[in-house]
């Protein structure tokens, strides 16, 4: 299997997965295509809580705002997966919560391309072939590629740890990402909810903000009415239920945002 990942939209993709089928047999499932478009962390942030579901794959995925530049293209082996793309940091976040799941060890390599067809779509140019690549070979075989060289230089992205104070009643963090229904993701733990019903959320200054329910989930509360939730990646989330939390809270990503426990 050859995943596909991007912030292309249409009709990009389909050059790309064009290359893949012209070269190998490999089944090409596409992931998402309409990721944040140029963030790369957001994108990351994703990623991270797609692809370990995936059964063994090369996954290749581009968010790319460096295309053209002299960024490096990178292959991320972790046990029987590979992740195909560019240097940017994007590769990373997946990589370890994969080798978390599966007890694996993360080995990087940089992948050379002499002469693509293009400065604008390595996409198509550079990642694609580079996966067709990788899946004919196998993940085992990634070392023994003449494209393919072993390197620890290479951009490691990791989202901002939040800080949870010594009696941990309350915690300061930010917004890692806002998704389609306007749910505001932060890198807060989950724990910070335990036994809680109510919190206060506000600014990282403490000035304002509001005294929010703790739910379990969203249907928890009137339709339009806030809640604060432990979303399915295990962080905290601000929410409304069948609204946009993003807009209530005020908030956007790379915000920074205070929950304090009710007393």
């Amino acid at each position: 299997m050859i995943t596909l990942a991007s912030d292309f939209g249409t009709p990009y993709p389909a050059a790309m997965r064009g290359v893949i089928l012209d070269r190998c047999d490999a089944r090409v499932v596409d992931v998402a295509h309409d990721l944040p478009r140029q963030d790369v962390r957001a994108s990351a942030f994703w990623l991270r809580e797609t692809l370990p579901w995936f059964p063994p794959a090369v996954h290749c995925a581009v968010v790319d705002p460096g295309v053209g530049t002299d960024r490096a293209a990178l292959v991320v082996r972790v046990g029987d997966h590979a992740l195909v793309g560019p240097d940017n940091g994007l590769l990373l976040p997946p990589a370890r919560e994969i080798a978390e799941r599966t007890d694996a060890t993360v080995e990087t390599f940089d992948w050379h391309v002499d002469d693509p067809a293009s400065s604008t779509f390595h996409g198509r140019d550079v990642f694609a072939p580079a996966a067709a690549a990788v899946h004919e070979a196998g993940v085992d075989a990634i070392g023994t590629l003449d494209a393919a060289t072993p390197t620890d230089e290479f951009v490691d992205l990791r989202f901002p740890d939040p800080e949870i104070a010594a009696s941990a009643t309350s915690a300061t963090g930010e917004v890692l990402v806002v998704d389609g229904f306007g749910n505001v993701v932060t890198n807060l733990p989950g724990d910070l909810l335990a036994g809680r019903e109510r919190v206060h959320v506000g600014p990282v200054d403490a000035s304002g903000g509001a005294v929010y329910p703790v739910t379990p989930a969203y249907a928890h509360t009137e339709a339009g009415e806030p809640l604060v939730t432990v979303g399915s990646h295990g962080n905290v989330e601000l929410a409304v239920n069948r609204g946009r939390g993003d807009e209530l809270f005020g908030l956007a990503v790379g915000d920074g945002v205070r929950v304090t426990v009710e007393r």
